[in-house]
């Protein structure tokens, strides 16, 4: 069985994510780690658990989501995965760091693997299905363990909103598609942990989101 665990860091307050099983094998989702300290605290708790990263997987490549990347890849010598689409806002971040007002010392490397909507993704005998969402980035995936219950949403749905479509690559119109046919058709009491703010259900969301009525 996977359980989850919810960091927030940066100035975007972005949620990353690890996924662990009962060997102490672990994912990092989305490392957002913005500077020493925070850096500093995530590998901390990585190692004082005595966990084994695995890789690290990306719902997708906006800066907010990226920051820690290079500190983990580093750290722990672990390959990286990206959807194809997000590659351009991937080799983009330093610029758009910039625009942000950020620095980026080292430019993001490049995925050392693809993920895709057709090949689930394993850790030991646990399977976790990979959804195509996009419209918040050209390359948005969502993360959903059916078994748990739960899926790593991203920037595509978050309680009572929705992710910004005024970047590059963005699209409402693809978004609402995505949300409604990947997210929408998941269990209601599915959980989605969203990559800013709380968790909330599909339920909760097909009910009274107001950006999806």
């Amino acid at each position: 069985m996977i359980n989850i665990h919810r960091f927030t860091f940066n100035p975007f307050q972005e949620n990353t994510y690890l996924l662990t099983n009962e060997k102490k094998q672990c994912f990092i989702i989305d490392p957002g780690m913005y500077g020493a300290e925070e850096t500093a605290s995530f590998i901390n708790y990585i190692e004082k658990e005595h966990l084994q990263p695995l890789a690290v997987i990306n719902t997708h490549a906006h800066i907010d989501h990226i920051f820690g990347l290079n500190a983990v890849i580093e750290q722990f010598n672990i390959p990286f995965g990206l959807h194809e689409k997000d590659l351009p806002v991937l080799e983009n971040a330093a610029t758009a760091a910039m625009m942000f007002g950020f620095e980026m010392p080292q430019n993001p490397p490049q995925p050392d693997f693809t993920i895709s909507e057709n090949e689930p993704i394993k850790m030991g005998s646990d399977e976790i299905e990979v959804r195509f969402t996009p419209g918040h980035s050209p390359g948005s995936v969502i993360f959903y363990y059916a078994a748990g219950g739960f899926a790593i949403g991203g920037d595509v749905l978050f309680a009572g909103s929705v992710g910004r479509t005024d970047l590059p690559g963005g699209s409402f119109p693809l978004l609402h598609e995505s949300i409604t046919t990947q997210l929408f058709t998941l269990p209601g009491n599915t959980v989605i942990y969203p990559g800013h703010g709380p968790s909330t259900t599909i339920k909760e969301e097909k009910e009274s989101n107001p950006f999806l009525q």
